[in-house]
């Protein structure tokens, strides 16, 4: 079974980290985590070679409900971001070489020719952030090169996606005036701009602002798996002419045609919904885009050594190595070429 390099657009990660090592980070991802889905040794093994670490802070009553200690302290949304882009440079600083945050394409390129980890920071939900823009460059300087104004929330710039499966992803009200000037200074400075959590509204104010490539770094095929926060083909087919990227969650609810959190889903199920991306919006604009750490998966995935067994089944499907490449790593590689400059 070989093994291809994989750049992944979306991992949560680094929240899994603030929530459950949050007192020695670097330990618990260089010496393994017994649950979740991506720790260093299982990032090589499955061909991890970069990936979008998403910075996500969990709305308070979610937060509560899994962390009840947190509830007693202060809900301080900007420095729980903070402290998870802390965590990144943590595990930056004790990889002894072997991860590194970057902030260009070529940066990521050299990482997967030199077998070092390619980081890029991204933020998922702006809520904390102001409007007048001085937060996202403060992030920006930091090194974040990456930003989806929403998650499943409403905020200050927008509806976001929200919804009950089945569902259309036209949820309501797209980007407020506030979220089409975050949209355009995301876009002046250089950043990816992540449409996976937008609703259809938030999307096509979104294309109709920017004229860089859409992005959606980890949502579905809509027509295969009718979740709000999947993409419809008119959507997909914005994409393909924007030259921009979708990448596919690994989520099961995202995957299943029954919109099911379960894993008893056959990797077959990835591969229809990569046949699909591919059918509407071409070979060149779609990739992998996991959500490992923020959903489960199909149990014959497993997690990110799972990787392999993902690349076998395409295989099995008639993808050819040029494909495999552009589907790991090349298609994320031109988006990121393109906009990390």
């Amino acid at each position: 079974m070989s093994t291809l390099p994989v750049f992944d657009g979306h991992n949560d990660l680094l929240l899994r980290l603030w929530m459950y090592h949050r007192d020695a980070p670097a330990e618990a991802f260089f010496n393994g985590i017994p649950n979740g889905h991506l720790d260093y040794d299982r990032m090589r093994s499955g061909g991890f070679t970069g990936g979008m670490f998403a910075i996500f802070v969990l709305p308070p009553d979610r937060l509560a409900q899994m962390l009840p200690e947190r509830a007693k302290l202060p809900y301080d949304p900007l420095s729980v971001m903070w402290e998870q882009f802390d965590i990144l440079q943590q595990l930056i600083d004790a990889s002894a070489g072997k991860m590194r945050l970057c902030r260009t394409g070529e940066e990521i390129a050299a990482c997967r020719e030199q077998g070092v980890i390619a980081a890029v920071a991204h933020i998922e939900g702006a809520d904390a952030l102001d409007e007048q823009g001085e937060g996202l460059q403060a992030f920006y300087q930091a090194g974040v090169r990456s930003i989806g104004p929403f998650w499943n929330l409403p905020n200050r710039f927008g509806t976001g996606i929200s919804g009950s499966f089945p569902g259309s992803p036209d949820t309501g009200p797209g980007l407020t005036p506030a979220g089409e000037r975050l949209i355009q200074q995301a876009a002046e400075s250089g950043m990816v701009i992540d449409a996976s959590h937008m609703n259809e509204k938030a999307f096509w104010d979104t294309a109709r602002l920017t004229t860089q490539p859409l992005v959606a770094t980890h949502s579905n095929a809509h027509a295969l798996c009718a979740q709000p926060r999947n993409l419809t083909d008119e959507q997909l087919r914005a994409i393909r002419a924007s030259k921009g990227i979708v990448g596919v969650n690994f989520g099961n609810a995202f995957l299943r045609a029954d919109g099911q959190r379960n894993s008893d889903t056959p990797l077959e199920v990835i591969v229809q919904h990569i046949d699909h991306l591919i059918d509407v919006a071409g070979e060149e604009h779609v990739a992998l885009g996991s959500d490992f750490d923020g959903i489960s998966v199909p149990n014959d995935l497993g997690d990110v050594s799972g990787l392999p067994r993902l690349f076998t089944q395409l295989r099995a499907a008639g993808y050819d190595q040029q494909t495999l490449e552009k589907l790991a790593w090349r298609n994320w590689q031109r988006i990121m070429n393109q906009l990390l400059r």
